[in-house]
């Protein structure tokens, strides 16, 4: 037989051999899985809600075949699960259930989108996913710390444990970042590098507002030394800081680099410019400065280049070649300067574009006008002037158009109405004037409206914007508009879903019925009306997803609801109305910041005090409460902020507020009734930054317990009944900067005994008021030395109190501390304290002896008041080197000698009293003296010369001290002291009257 004909016999065999080998591997790869897995994925299955996502998911059947489950075959382990993926879901769980860490040979997990309750992971299991290439778990729902297992996962290749942000009022400098607008949840503390140390094999990292317990440059070193390998870096708002080092060069395959919203300072480093895998370039907000290397602007890999927000980084805009791949190109919020290249048309593919900066040129080029892919244009900067250029509404395919921060000025032109793929129109901070055009009606793919603080004007009805269907974002306020309701259609079928509704400065004269059947508002500021009467029952109704509402300064008088509020809420401010009656309190709160100051409310529901549990900040000053301080609110363990003062609370302090709270970090009850002791056990772990009892009439000694307070910067027991010497173990609270002991019984002299000289340096001081007590003796030379934070302050100083950064708040509330001060001989509250105010009264005690010299060393001092004592000897010489000296009192001593001349060289001394003294001789001839009044020298006997009327015997002429300012209005003097801060940059609004409260 030839072989050809044995051949053709034995093909039907071959293709049968053939045809079981197929079959064979088609049996293998479709193994239903295997029935430990089956059933630890059943086990997660019971662990969520009920839902529909598990439809697929019954016992019994092939679960590599369920929806989000994939198994493998290969290599003769079919049946098992290598890929599960939930993400997206919507499901929810009280956690995550150790079932999923039976499958073992996942390779793929995603856990993202999901509702987690605000669990903590699992401590151990994931290292048991050896396997594991990729792992989300974005936007997290879980608290906590991250697992230590994930970080022994060798093989991940992705992992993602962002949350999710985005910004709302992209570009305007009090934008507001947020994650998740339901409870704050998400990892913290995390120790990076030991999150990373193993993962080697890493190519895309997302940890977006997971927060780093180490600064500096650590965690950029990690990252060079533990992940060659890295591709995308997403680390935005993770509070790391420093400079960006240089070894991050070596990641040459680095192609996406978001570290938008830290605060990364330093130099932007040049080698940007030569990751030739670099698209993505994302360092906006954060505090960058210097020289922006422009050749990374020749880098031709990049399509976006974000720098906005880094507010001292400076340069100017390169010639753009014609083929340059920039997609997104931002330097909103910077220092860049020069003009904006013709060439810029060139960017023909370009999308997003920001140029906001102040020192571009007034007009902007028509070029701009060709760049037809633009989707986003964002353009401020104060010398931009005239109108809206026409060229503007060729842009068609604009979807985001945000101009803000400028002197343009106008009406806005109809063929804004051109621009029918807008989606976002945002336009503040500017001039624009006139009626706001009924073309805009034709926009109607916009989803966001944000027209304030303009000159708009008008009547506009509320209801004509419900013509836009997908609106959710409105802002039409600060500007000078009359908003009122419209025709109100009884039905919600045809109104838009508004989220975030902003009418504040308005004129809206009752509450809006427009909103009846709003019931998707979560922000809502209808602050600076004139609505008045009841907030209509309807509202606590409707707004059941509300948690942030703001109707400050209205004329309001009733909630129009029980004090137990149907809302889940973050923030409520109420402040400046008429309501009456006890205050109310929000069925459930996480994270919450309640303002009822400045109202009628007169009790405190002691009963309703638990639903604070997850309140952050309790304000209720300015009100008619009365009774006792409630002892429950011992029980609210997140408060940080408790101001119940300016009320007619009685009896004494509850022990446990000061004694056994570790969150507390603002209390201020002054100007109410209060008698009995401060509390006198203070713990250990005392969070105190501020405490002020002040004008009550509280008795017994200065707690020494206080030295726990280790944070405490203000304390004010001002006007009360406490005694005792002056407390030098003050000197142990390191951050201690105004004391304010004015007014109570404290006796002795100021400073240490010579004894314990070193035990009394309270020298980060900035305020020190000790007025009106029967403190005695010598003023102690040596310890003015001692008060070294008086002698210089740094040029980045800001407020002396405000509460902290929240990022998981939707919108950050300062919290600023004031005081009551005699300053200018006037009783003043200063709204604000600033720490480059300095201040010194001892006035109304039994001080004798000389002035110090050494005060004068003390040269931020911006007052001082040494009135009412029994001081003797001249006025000191050196007193003339205080030039940020604006008033000094020291009235009604035995001071005598004469006037020195170098005192007319205060460039910034506005109120001076050397009244009732043994002053001899010609007050110094100054222009600046000329302009005191005659009450500053009155009643010292030896004085001559002006202002007084009595003339000098001695005709011969004196030095007249020449002053640098010779012509000051008392307007412009007046602009120095609420403006420029007497010259070191301190704003206060003054409100002059005499306390009424207390003693």
């Amino acid at each position: 037989m030839s072989p050809r004909v044995a051949q053709r016999e034995n093909e039907p065999l071959l293709l049968v051999l053939v045809l079981l080998l197929l079959l064979q591997t088609l049996i293998a790869s479709s193994l239903p899985c295997l029935p430990d897995q089956a059933a630890a994925l059943l086990q997660l299955k019971r662990s969520f809600s009920a839902t529909t996502a598990f439809r697929s998911w019954r016992a019994g059947t092939d679960c590599c075949r369920w929806e989000g489950v994939r198994c493998d075959g290969d290599g003769g382990g079919g049946g098992r699960v290598t890929s599960l993926d939930l993400g997206g879901r919507r499901l929810q769980s009280g956690g995550l259930d150790a079932a999923v860490f039976s499958l073992t040979s996942l390779r793929h997990l995603n856990l993202g989108g999901n509702d987690f309750n605000a669990s903590q992971l699992p401590a151990t299991g994931f290292e048991m996913l050896t396997e594991l290439t990729h792992l989300n778990i974005s936007p997290p729902s879980f608290a906590g710390q991250i697992p230590a297992g994930i970080g022994r996962l060798t093989n991940l290749v992705s992992l993602d444990l962002s949350s999710s942000i985005y910004i709302v009022n992209q570009g305007d400098d009090d934008v507001s970042i947020m994650s998740n607008l339901l409870p704050p949840w998400g990892f913290s503390r995390v120790n990076f590098e030991k999150l990373i140390a193993n993962l080697g094999n890493l190519r895309e990292l997302y940890l977006g507002l997971v927060y780093m317990s180490n600064g500096g440059e650590g965690w950029c070193n990690a990252l060079a030394n533990s992940t060659p390998k890295i591709q995308v870096l997403s680390l935005p708002l993770c509070q790391i800081s420093g400079p960006i080092c240089q070894s991050l060069f070596s990641l040459r395959s680095l192609s996406v680099v978001d570290l938008q919203g830290n605060d990364l300072s330093g130099a932007i480093p040049e080698f940007f410019a030569d990751l030739s895998s670099l698209s993505v370039l994302q360092l906006s907000r954060n505090k960058f400065e210097g020289l922006f290397p422009q050749r990374i602007f020749q880098n031709r890999k990049l399509t976006a280049i974000d720098i906005s927000y880094n507010y001292e980084v400076y340069g100017d805009l390169p010639n753009f070649p014609p083929n340059s791949s920039l997609i997104k190109l931002h330097v909103s919020g910077t220092k860049f300067s020069g003009y904006i290249p013709s060439s810029i048309s060139n960017l023909t593919g370009l999308k997003e574009l920001g140029l906001s900066a102040n020192d571009f040129p007034t007009e902007l080029p028509s070029s701009l006008g060709m760049l037809k892919s633009l989707n986003l244009f964002e353009v401020s900067g104060l010398g931009l002037v005239g109108s809206m250029p026409a060229w503007i509404t060729n842009l068609t395919s604009l979807t985001d158009l945000q101009i803000s921060h400028c002197s343009l000025s106008g009406s806005l032109p109809s063929s804004i109405g051109n621009l029918k793929n807008l989606k976002r129109l945002s336009l503040f901070k500017s001039n624009f004037t006139g009626n706001i055009p009924l073309q805009i009606f034709n926009l109607t793919q916009l989803h966001s409206l944000h027209l304030p603080l303009n000159n708009f004007v008008g009547t506009v009805e509320l209801t004509s914007f419900w013509r836009l269907p997908y609106l959710s974002h409105l802002d039409l306020s600060n500007n000078k508009l009359s908003v009122v309701d419209g025709l109100v259609n009884d039905s919600a079928v045809s109104s838009p879903k508004v989220k975030f509704l902003s009418l504040a400065s308005c004129n809206i004269s009752k509450f809006p019925n427009a909103l009846r059947h709003q019931d998707k508002i979560i922000f809502l500021d209808l602050s600076n009306n004139q609505m008045h009467g009841a907030i209509p029952p309807w509202a606590w109704e409707t707004w059941k997803e509300l948690f942030f509402l703001d109707l400050s300064n209205n004329k309001l008088t009733s909630l129009g609801h029980d004090t137990l509020l149907p809302l889940y809420t973050r923030y409520i401010n109420l402040s400046y109305n008429m309501f009456e009656g006890p205050i109310p309190i929000p069925k459930e709160s996480t994270d919450s910041q309640l303002d009822y100051s400045n109202n009628r409310f007169s009790s405190m529901p002691f009963d309703l005090i638990p639903y604070l549990a997850g309140t952050l900040s309790l304000k209720v000053s300015m009100n008619n409460v009365s009774g006792e301080v409630p002892s429950t609110f011992c029980t609210v363990k997140s408060l940080q902020i408790l101001d119940l003062s300016y009320n007619i609370l009685n009896g004494s302090i509850p022990s446990c507020l000061m004694e056994n709270s570790s969150t507390l970090k603002i209390l201020n009850l002054r100007g109410n009734e209060l008698r009995g002791e401060l509390p006198h056990n203070m713990k250990e772990d005392s969070a105190f930054e501020a405490l002020d009892v002040s004008y009550n009439w509280i008795e017994g000694t200065l707690p020494k317990s206080l030295v726990t307070c280790k944070n405490l910067v203000v304390l004010n027991v001002g006007n009360n009944q406490i005694g005792g010497s002056f407390p030098c173990w003050m000197h142990l609270l390191p951050k201690l900067q105004v004391l304010v002991l004015k007014s109570n019984k404290f006796y002795g002299q100021l400073g240490p005994t010579l004894a314990k000289d070193d035990e009394c340096e309270l020298q980060y001081l900035r305020i020190l008021d000790l007025a009106s007590n029967n403190f005695s003796g010598v003023l102690p030379y040596e310890w003015f030395r001692k008060l070294k934070s008086m002698m210089s302050v740094s040029s980045n100083e800001t407020l002396v109190m405000k509460d902290g950064d929240m990022y998981s708040t939707f919108n950050h509330i300062t919290y600023l501390f004031t005081a009551r001060f005699t300053y200018k001989g006037l009783d003043m509250m200063f709204p604000k304290i600033l720490k480059t105010f300095v201040l010194i009264d001892v006035s109304n005690n039994r001080f004798y002896g000389s002035i110090p010299e050494t005060i004068a060393t003390l040269s931020m001092l911006n007052g001082l008041n040494m009135s009412h004592n029994a001081l003797t000897g001249p006025i000191p010489n050196q007193l003339a080197s205080l030039h940020q000296l604006e008033s000094l009192d020291l009235s009604s001593n035995k001071l005598s000698g004469e006037i020195p001349q170098k005192l007319a060289s205060l460039d910034f001394l506005s109120t001076l009293n050397l009244s009732d003294n043994m002053l001899e001789g010609r007050i110094p001839e100054s222009p600046h003296f000329l302009t005191l009044p005659n009450s500053s020298f009155i009643r010292n006997a030896g004085l001559c010369g002006p202002p007084l009327s009595k003339e000098c015997s001695n005709k011969s002429t004196s030095n007249v001290m020449p002053h640098l300012s010779e012509e000051k209005s008392a307007d412009v003097i007046l602009f120095l002291f609420v403006g420029l801060g007497f010259g070191v940059g301190f704003a206060i609004a003054i409100v002059v009257r005499k306390p009424c409260i207390g003693k």
